[in-house]
């Protein structure tokens, strides 16, 4: 079975600043892949590589077989232009620390925009499916207020009905709680549990080590753009090999 994601010697450099330094790692289909670290390890911005919101600098890159951002031709690879890079981010869902969603929309119609202009669904198709997804993350009640009437959590729930309307194969979370008041944290939880259990692919990027824990099928500690250790949550989180990683678990844990 193809990974669904596949890094092999992902570097990612700005000038002479490293923030990826070889990352190897691979995401099976309908895993739960959560990446930890202290901030400035490298975590946000491999994740953006992955949908080509970043380039690499070194190393391949590969969504469901495919590679992100080029092609390859013989052994050379060619940078894909902006359209057809776009084309390919239609299957990559990603939810922001920030929720990003458009303040003059409603929550339905924020949720509506995307399979409208961009693939094209018509209005009541798009409609009928982002009233079903705003049902499903618990918002069904909000459908007609606009961001700015709803809490961090209840944004933070509509941007992933929002990522969720395009039907991506993949999903990138940024951090999703970390802009969060701690008592709206738990809903925005609750919605990714209820992602993984549908069997969506998730790649999380989050300080929460409980959901990490409990919903994680792998975990990565990242420190200083390279992968310290991985594996089972369980061992890694309660058993870790590595002194680093014992440090940063000793302070959040």
């Amino acid at each position: 079975m193809n990974a669904m994601v596949k890094a092999e010697g992902v570097h990612k450099s700005y000038g002479a600043v490293q923030v990826l330094k070889g990352i190897d790692l691979e995401v099976a289909p309908r895993e739960v892949f959560c990446l930890i670290g202290p901030s400035g390890s490298g975590k946000s911005t491999f994740l953006r590589c992955i949908n080509h919101l970043e380039k690499v600098s070194a190393g391949r890159l590969s969504v469901d077989g495919e590679l992100v951002g080029y092609r390859q031709k013989g052994d050379k690879l060619y940078e894909l232009k902006d359209s057809e890079v776009a084309l390919k981010r239609r299957d990559i869902g990603m939810v922001f620390q920030r929720f990003n969603l458009f303040p003059h929309m409603t929550a339905l119609a924020n949720v509506m925009e995307a399979p409208m202009q961009v693939k094209g669904v018509s209005k009541s198709v798009a409609r009928e499916r982002a009233l079903k997804l705003l049902d499903r993350v618990g918002l069904a009640d909000k459908a007609g207020n606009y961001p700015s009437q709803l809490s961090g959590g209840q944004q933070q729930r509509v941007a992933i009905a929002r990522a969720l309307a395009m039907e991506p194969k993949l999903m990138l979370f940024d951090e999703p709680t970390s802009a969060l008041d701690p008592e709206l944290v738990g809903d925005v939880l609750d919605v990714m549990r209820g992602l993984a259990e549908d069997g969506m692919t998730m790649i999380v990027v989050t300080h929460e080590m409980g959901f990490a824990r409990e919903v994680g099928d792998s975990v990565v500690f990242m420190d200083d753009g390279v992968v310290v250790e991985s594996g089972h949550p369980r061992e890694v989180l309660t058993n870790p090999q590595h002194e680093r990683t014992k440090s940063f678990l000793s302070k959040v844990l």
